[in-house]
């Protein structure tokens, strides 16, 4: 295979059985002062094993005591940036989202929250926790040339305040602006131009 061109089977449909179940929360708000969508995500540290220094959501792999995979985002959403789930207004799920290289089903809950939170980090997992304004995300989409694992590549991604956001968290926001353009969640405060 020539040098820098991923395997191919990184692309190959995934059967959902041979995958992770995971979840992440994708938590929304109105900006207090604004009333602008919002969406929170986090910038992992750059110091972990697995997707170091992305942009994701609060989330992660189920979890044995986890009822569902509802409560697994409410459950890693509280555990890295200390969102309680008192305040998450659960209102649907986009559809899952594989992830290539490391082989997860993500499984992405939509939640309205208030806004104002006091975000408490993960030390172990978290870098920062980002609130960015959904139409300015939206706005700042482009291709961007990344490399990962010794294969440099083109990408579709949101840049943001020097925020790269590509791969699985680029395709659930994808998703999240399609759903909400069609009217999805029943709150018409959420709709974005």
């Amino acid at each position: 295979m020539p040098r820098g061109i991923p395997d191919p089977s990184w692309f190959a449909v995934k059967d959902p059985a041979e995958q992770t179940p995971a979840a992440v929360l994708v938590p929304l708000f109105l900006h207090a002062e604004s009333q602008a969508p919002s969406v929170v995500l986090t910038r992992r540290r750059a110091d972990l094993r697995r997707h170091a220094g992305e942009i994701s959501f609060p989330g992660g792999r189920r979890d044995a005591e986890d009822a569902d995979l509802r409560e697994t985002a409410l459950r890693e959403a509280e555990e890295e940036i200390g969102l309680s789930r008192e305040h998450v207004t659960l209102l649907g799920e986009l559809p899952a989202i594989s992830t290539f290289a490391t082989n997860y089903l993500i499984h992405p809950f939509v939640g309205l929250i208030p806004p104002g939170q006091s975000w408490r980090a993960s030390p172990r997992e978290v870098d920062v926790v980002l609130e960015l304004p959904l139409h300015d995300v939206r706005a700042s989409r482009t291709r961007a040339e990344i490399e990962r694992r010794g294969f440099t590549f083109e990408v579709d991604a949101y840049i943001l305040d020097g925020n790269l956001i590509w791969g699985a968290t680029f395709r659930i926001l994808e998703d999240l602006f399609e759903q909400l353009q069609a009217g999805a969640f029943d709150d018409a405060r959420l709709l974005i131009s």
